[in-house]
């Protein structure tokens, strides 16, 4: 029923730019929270960036300048552009979709950022 997805990942050099796209199905989209968590082998999943209620949107202070979150609700789409990419950005990249008391998690894409 439920079911998010994510896309856009891949191999990028220090400076570089990647959009993630996430498109979720099942849910009305634009009554939930919706945000990006990013994940390290080993480490705490931490949020990226998340938009509360449809108005209030937050980022981790790390990606403050260079990120951006943004939804289409047309389309149930949420994005992450992310610009100036680092090495530390490095991550697996969850899209998160909470509605009614519920988190629905999409199956993460891989973002490397390497020279």
């Amino acid at each position: 029923q439920v079911q998010v997805v994510e896309s856009g990942g891949g191999l990028v050099q220090p400076g570089g730019s990647l959009r993630l796209s996430c498109v979720a199905s099942g849910i009305i989209f634009s009554l939930g929270d919706m945000g990006w968590y990013r994940q390290v082998p080993g480490k705490q999943r931490e949020v990226v960036a998340r938009i509360l209620s449809g108005t209030t949107i937050q980022y981790l202070d790390s990606v403050k300048g260079r990120f951006t979150i943004s939804r289409d609700s047309s389309k149930n789409t949420v994005y992450l552009q992310m610009n100036s990419l680092k090495l530390e950005d490095t991550a697996v990249y969850y899209c998160n979709v909470y509605t009614r008391g519920r988190n629905y998690w999409g199956q993460g894409t891989q973002v490397t950022v390497s020279s």
